[in-house]
């Protein structure tokens, strides 16, 4: 069963935001902001990409939108970032509205839109677990009665982390987030168009029957300066840096290594 994720990089939508801007090249003025820019590349470099690569099913396929405004020299580092992980390509689009542009990009990546697939939103900032790919196919596979009598399910790994990356390494605590973007993913019918994108991750339980785990950390939720969600005053999530136990953890369970954390917020790229 073919499984598709999406993440946007800095992807200038109308709409899709929390933080709202007066124009289509305010928000592009905001988004392509050379420090913000900065922080966001540091962030998928340290710590969305390195779990991709140590995927256990390494079957799937990760799309990364971009705008067709985004500047060249982002555009090839973005590139140079992505070269090595064959799962991942990369559109450009011009603004449109972020529900139905992204809709759009993910049924014409079904390879056979006739088949089920499964689906699954992925933030540049955040990880998943190296086997969520891999348990993602698993538990579709143990509710097959479920997955034929409905168009789509929602598949929740509940259980995280927050955490925050610099130059000092990586600071976290653990979380239960039922329905966070975060390793959330959702099982299509074969000849359905509908997407995980047509529903806000927070309600989806209202359109579809659910299938919930709580059994392990399967998300790392990035917390920093240009979150959207937290431009807007929210309430803080305190994180202390990791012990030597959860070092071990977060580079077992995530890629996550807090020496090339450290590293790559530094601007030490020295082998």
């Amino acid at each position: 069963m073919q499984v598709i994720g999406l993440c946007r990089f800095s992807y200038p939508a109308l709409g899709g935001f929390q933080v709202e801007h007066d124009s289509t090249e305010a928000r592009m003025a905001f988004l392509y902001n050379e420090a913000r820019m900065e922080e966001r590349f540091r962030l998928f470099e340290a710590v969305a990409l390195p779990c991709l690569r140590e995927q256990t099913d390494p079957d799937f396929d990760l799309i990364v939108v971009i705008g067709d405004s985004l500047p060249a020299h982002h555009e090839e580092r973005l590139r140079a970032l992505v070269r090595d992980i064959a799962q991942v390509r990369i559109e450009k689009h011009p603004p449109r509205k972020q529900r139905q542009v992204m809709k759009d990009i993910l049924n014409a990546a079904r390879r056979d839109p006739d088949a089920p697939c499964l689906q699954f939103r992925y933030d540049d900032d955040d990880a998943i677990s190296v086997d969520f790919v891999e348990r993602l196919r698993q538990t579709v596979d143990d509710c097959p009665g479920l997955m034929h009598r409905n168009r789509a399910v929602a598949v929740d790994f509940n259980m995280g982390y927050v955490a925050e990356f610099g130059p000092q390494g990586i600071s976290a605590t653990e979380i239960h987030r039922p329905y966070y973007v975060a390793a959330l993913g959702m099982y299509v019918r074969g000849g359905t168009p509908v997407t995980i994108m047509n529903f806000a991750h927070e309600k989806i339980l209202r359109f579809m029957p659910t299938v919930t785990l709580s059994d392990a950390p399967m998300f790392v939720r990035g917390h920093h300066s240009s979150n959207d969600s937290r431009q807007k005053p929210v309430k803080p999530v305190p994180v202390t840096p990791l012990s030597l136990d959860q070092k071990a953890e977060f580079e077992a369970r995530f890629a996550l290594r807090d020496a090339f954390v450290r590293q790559v917020f530094s601007g030490d790229r020295r082998p």
